[in-house]
């Protein structure tokens, strides 16, 4: 990988799994790391919660931000409480805590805080080797938004997605590789149901952390 250690970067952080194995990626391979985290009338405010206090552990400076007129866009459950969580894919659709646009707003927003801070980095945890079929987790999403956020700001930002070909057991195993596994392990909130560490067990989130961890495990020995 190049070498960016004199250059600062601003993380999409929510303080789970893969965006604190991002933070702490940041961390190795950037000058100064800002972790930004978004209010967005998620299922639990523990997030935020959680995401600052990893933050203060890792040292590295933390903003947050309001953008919870993405809960009054689109009918979802990590959104709308009335709505049962899908707990599988279902065949031939997304599941319905898919949140349209948020990755396409979290990453404008996060892109127009960068530029104001003369930060030409970002990072984002997301994934297509190992995700729910989100299409704002695709690799030619992210490309497709760069450009176009280097085009309406005139700017040259670089959106790195450490976690784009990893699936879970690979997610776990670059948090050991970076030192950070047992605080990935006990205090992550990845849960959507909002307990750290293991979870509830029963939500998608958890079942894939799960399973990844398992695989991990088991290969690790």
């Amino acid at each position: 990988m190049k070498d960016y250690k004199n250059e600062d970067v601003l993380v999409l952080f929510s303080g789970g799994q893969d965006s604190t194995t991002c933070l702490y990626w940041a961390k190795k391979h950037f000058k100064n790391v800002l972790a930004l985290c978004f209010t967005y009338g998620q299922r639990h405010s523990q997030e935020v919660d959680n995401a600052r206090r990893i933050a203060e552990m890792a040292d590295v400076s933390f903003k947050e931000l309001d953008a919870s007129i993405i809960s009054e866009l689109a009918p979802n459950s990590l959104t709308n409480l009335s709505i049962t969580m899908d707990e599988e894919k279902p065949a031939n659709a997304l599941p319905n805590t898919f949140v349209p646009g948020r990755n396409m707003l979290f990453l404008t927003f996060a892109a127009a805080i960068a530029y104001a801070q003369g930060i030409k980095h970002l990072i984002t945890g997301v994934s297509e080797a190992d995700y729910s079929g989100y299409p704002d987790c695709r690799d030619t999403f992210i490309h497709s938004v760069n450009s176009s956020l280097n085009l309406a700001m005139d700017y040259s930002f670089l959106i790195h997605t450490p976690l784009m070909w990893l699936d879970k057991k690979n997610v776990w195993r670059l948090a050991d590789e970076l030192d950070v596994f047992n605080i990935v392990r006990n205090e992550t909130l990845t849960c959507y149901n909002g307990i750290i560490a293991d979870g509830c067990g029963n939500c998608p989130a958890c079942k894939l952390r799960k399973k990844g961890l398992e695989e991990y495990l088991l290969a690790r020995r």
